[in-house]
């Protein structure tokens, strides 16, 4: 690749999946318009059976974010004012938020170093009378260790929500991350493995009780027009982009391996960088984001040099959840949390990156850090 193509390397480039997948969206989209069924149409039904099928469960409850989701799970759960939700300081304010919305109190343990997931052998000396559920996050698409949460869950009597944000079709030993809790939350966010063309969530359970009253809650507490039962949401995945998600869909496997090859690709180039911190390739890992951790104070120097060069990378997350305006002063410091905060950062990827650029990537990170 020459210099001047590496100018030009976003964090993540959705143009050629647009590309390749265009007339089959377009013909969706004109199938949606023909039918002018906009409100939970009929693709709305089509995809939640497809994902179901797909993900290994009885129930898909499509909704209109990856928030709605968290929250509504929350809410079918009967999780409330008084509960705590214990969850990870290190991810993206909705998980927490979400819990504070329905009027509980977030609770964090701090991450596993190695994984930047929630440290499971944390959460025993986290639990209180108060403590009601669980909310792992599997962070850039690497699964949490689903065995001990529910080994956990079941010796102390507590819900467990998935926050499957970023693991759309990632594994935890085999099994699908969002099928082993009481409920799954996912995000169709235009970035994700599995994107719209604007918002949308999913949420996925074995419990009819639970699919009922989440399906309720999505639609102003109702299950019969006119009839509200309770206080809900308008919260309706919207019919256009399950049309786009279905087309999708059935390419995720294939997509997904390519982000794991493209990973492999960056741990091989990356090898021995003083400094440089891979992620660890295991089997189920979906990389939404491939995180390399810079060590010794390096990061935002080398994130400065990699954007002077037109290479696109961001920093997720820069504030651990606990040290939020919202939160700050409310609990202790998560040592690992905070330094994770400081030393993550998150490459190009997509399921359509060119392991050319890939290469190009590998080769300037090599060149500054010879310097």
């Amino acid at each position: 690749m020459s210099a001047e193509q590496v100018r030009t390397i976003p964090i993540l480039d959705l143009e050629p999946e647009i590309d390749e997948l265009r007339p089959e969206i377009m013909a969706a989209i004109g199938r949606v318009l023909d039918r002018t069924d906009f409100i939970m149409g009929e693709d709305v039904h089509l995809f939640e059976q497809e994902v179901a099928a797909y993900l290994g469960v009885k129930h898909a409850i499509g909704v209109n974010s990856g928030t709605d989701a968290l929250v509504i799970a929350l809410r079918a759960l009967g999780i409330g004012p008084g509960d705590e939700v214990i969850t990870t300081p290190f991810t993206f304010f909705a998980t927490a938020e979400s819990i504070s919305m329905v009027g509980a109190k977030p609770v964090f343990v701090d991450i596993d170093p190695a994984t930047l997931n929630l440290n499971p052998e944390l959460i025993e000396a986290a639990i209180t009378p108060a403590t009601r559920a669980l909310m792992p996050v599997h962070l850039y698409g690497n699964p949490v260790d689903m065995t001990r949460i529910m080994e956990i869950a079941h010796k102390h009597g507590l819900k467990v929500v998935e926050d499957c944000a970023q693991s759309f079709g990632a594994r935890w030993q085999g099994q699908q991350t969002g099928t082993m809790g009481d409920f799954g939350a996912y995000s169709f966010f235009p970035s994700k493995n599995l994107g719209a063309y604007g918002d949308g969530g999913l949420l996925a359970t074995n419990d009819d009780a639970l699919a009922d009253t989440a399906r309720m809650l999505r639609v102003h507490g109702s299950r019969k027009k006119y009839h509200n039962e309770t206080v809900g949401y308008n919260s309706r995945l919207d019919t256009l982009q399950a049309a786009i998600l279905r087309v999708k869909l059935p390419h995720i496997e294939k997509w997904n391996a390519h982000r794991r090859k493209v990973a492999r690709q960056y741990n091989e180039g990356l090898k021995g960088l003083v400094g440089i911190v891979t992620p660890e390739l295991t089997d189920g890992h979906a990389f939404h984001q491939y995180t390399i951790r810079v060590q010794n104070g390096r990061r935002d120097e080398l994130q400065q040099k990699l954007a002077e060069q037109g290479i696109g990378t961001m920093v997720y997350y820069p504030i651990p959840q606990d040290e939020l305006p919202i939160y700050k002063g409310q609990y202790p410091t998560y040592e690992h949390s905070r330094l994770a905060a400081k030393e993550a950062l998150s490459l190009p990827i997509g399921h359509v990156i060119p392991m050319g650029t890939v290469e190009a990537v590998i080769r300037a990170l090599k060149a500054m850090l010879k310097t």
